[in-house]
């Protein structure tokens, strides 16, 4: 077991005795704020950097590429299929230390972007569409179903979480809007591993079929990715101390599970018109 190294104060000094490692307790950078949550003051808060500010930084960001840190975001996507929960524990010390939830460097929405172009590629493939067509399903994957569907979903989280989920001993605080879209694109990612990726694996194999089997085995798909969604969803928000009945992010799961019965009983293939619905917006 290795051990860092830690200035030593001279022997018998009060400082050798007394003081401890900053390795083993970082200090904050604010005070005043929830023990158990590492809030920030309200008069803290307002000294921190406007949202312009931010967003700003993390654009300027985005044509730095060796300041990126693309190894953390690597494994946070691996987090995200397995263990969820532990992705959301960096956002909480983010906030200590850079008193902002929302992410500062865009490595993994680098990465996303990647990982849209190779599942795209694999559409293509299984939509027999040429370069042309592929650059269009392209674009209309990140700027409809990835930017889009977020702008859209994070705003009104955001608004819901601002105006009526907030305690109220932090009206005086928000939930940052940079936040809520960071939620919308960690939910996404195993959505889109899910949709765009393992389930072409199966599609001429059993999904594509003109089967019950095949409705169900595609449909199950679906439930799994979208649960995942709804499920990352509500982790995001549980993770912020200032908010209280968070589980009205659960509450998706309901109409989620009627509506996949329902097309179990109508034997709607949703992968067969997710392939339809793509064919037709690439021709």
């Amino acid at each position: 077991m290795q051990y860092d190294r830690v200035p030593l104060s001279p022997v018998g000094s009060p400082a050798s005795l007394s003081s401890p490692s900053p390795r083993l307790a970082p200090p904050s950078r604010f005070s005043g704020g929830d023990s158990s949550g590492g809030l920030p003051s309200p008069a803290t808060a307002k000294s921190c950097m406007s949202a312009a500010a931010k967003r700003y930084k993390y654009l300027r960001r985005l044509f730095h590429f060796r300041q990126m840190d693309f190894e953390f975001a690597f494994w946070q996507m691996v987090y995200l299929m397995s263990a969820p929960q532990h992705v959301y524990r960096n956002f909480q010390y983010r906030k200590q230390t850079k008193l902002q939830f929302a992410r500062d460097d865009p490595a993994f929405l680098v990465l996303l972007a990647g990982w849209l172009v190779v599942s795209s590629a694999g559409f293509a493939l299984v939509l027999n569409i040429g370069l042309g067509e592929f650059v269009k399903f392209l674009l209309y994957v990140i700027f409809v179903d990835c930017i889009g569907v977020g702008l859209v979903v994070a705003t009104l989280l955001w608004l819901l979480s601002n105006k009526y989920l907030l305690k109220p001993a932090y009206r005086e605080l928000d939930v940052e809007w940079g936040f809520a879209f960071d939620v919308h694109l960690n939910a996404f990612f195993p959505l889109l591993v899910i949709l765009h990726f393992i389930q072409l694996f199966f599609y001429h194999l059993i999904i594509g079929r003109d089967l019950w089997v095949a409705t169900c085995f595609g449909n199950t798909l679906w439930l799994i990715a979208l649960g995942y969604y709804v499920y990352i969803t509500f982790l995001g928000y549980n993770s912020l101390n200032i908010l209280q009945r968070t589980q009205v992010f659960l509450y998706p799961m309901v109409p989620l599970v009627l509506f996949y019965g329902m097309t179990l009983l109508t034997n709607w293939n949703l992968s067969q018109s997710l392939m339809f619905f793509y064919h037709y917006r690439v021709l």
